[in-house]
């Protein structure tokens, strides 16, 4: 991995603008006297949280990433179901998606990713919490127009969420992926081998307001020949502000955005990157 570097102040200044309208919608959250209610404790956008759903509780999240130069976008939906207890957790992940790398240039279905989560250490009110997980991830999109890879995957992931005394939390990954018999538009196979890690740290400004920074790096491997494959890297600092809506209802709506910054090797770069969850009870007396 190069030494991250921000180059000069132009993509600094213009993730300020982006973010100004959302800071002045939540400012007022900020500016009330702070109550005794639970923190925000929702997914990091680009980082894993370790936290799995509580007993009876479902979450619904989208999210839309455009990129500035390329021009793509992609957008996912996941839900996250509790297994019988907070201990397991599964989860899906449904992308949509324009890339200018495909063949047609249209936008289409790619891979969908099926995941099991283990809460192996601690939890939301813990100050380590530990969540290995384990996807599969199926061939659903069409690899001859370079939107999936033509064969079945496999994760892993390591979550571990941490505090950081009061007002700080953090969230660090590390994760693999590996797809045998991958495919390219052309029909050529190999084995590919990826890898990713992640930082995040957040600022509980609010009980219903956060401050997040994150850093993710991967490493992804593409067909260009039979038994053949060619690396590339990507590294993103993303700066970027969520707040919460709780509802008497027993709903709780999380808005957010963020933008994420090329640095080293992915320097010049940029994108948007949009979020909302709603997480509600689907068990009656939760």
């Amino acid at each position: 991995m190069r030494p991250l570097s921000l180059g000069n102040a132009t993509p600094v200044l213009s993730t300020c603008r982006h973010l100004l309208p959302a800071l002045l919608v939540v400012g007022s959250l900020v500016a009330e006297e702070p109550k005794k209610e639970t923190p925000i404790q929702d997914n990091s956008f680009l980082v894993e949280e370790a936290y799995n759903q509580e007993a009876g509780v479902v979450q619904h999240i989208s999210t839309f990433t455009r990129y500035q130069e390329s021009k793509d976008w992609i957008y996912t939906f996941t839900q996250e179901w509790p297994v019988f207890s907070q201990k397991h957790q599964f989860s899906f992940t449904l992308p949509w998606q324009r890339l200018g790398t495909s063949l047609d240039g249209k936008q289409a279905f790619g891979d969908v990713a099926l995941n099991y989560r283990y809460q192996l250490v601690g939890d939301g009110d813990a100050p380590v919490a530990i969540s290995p997980r384990f996807s599969v991830l199926l061939p659903t999109g069409d690899e001859k127009t370079g939107y999936g890879k033509g064969s079945t995957g496999y994760q892993v992931n390591l979550p571990v969420s941490f505090t950081l005394g009061s007002a700080f939390v953090g969230h660090f990954n590390a994760g693999a992926t590996r797809t045998p018999n991958a495919k390219n538009p052309l029909g050529d196979s190999a084995t590919t081998q990826d890898v990713f890690f992640g930082q995040s740290f957040i600022w509980l400004a609010h009980p219903r307001f956060n401050v997040m920074l994150e850093y993710v790096y991967a490493r992804n491997q593409a067909v260009n020949g039979p038994n053949q494959t060619q690396a590339q890297s990507a590294t993103y600092l993303s700066p970027g502000i969520r707040w919460a809506y709780n509802l008497p209802s027993g709903l709780q709506i999380v808005p957010g955005i963020a933008v994420p910054i090329g640095v080293g090797v992915s320097r010049g770069e940029k994108a948007v990157f949009l979020y909302v969850s709603f997480e509600h009870p689907f068990l009656k007396g939760k």
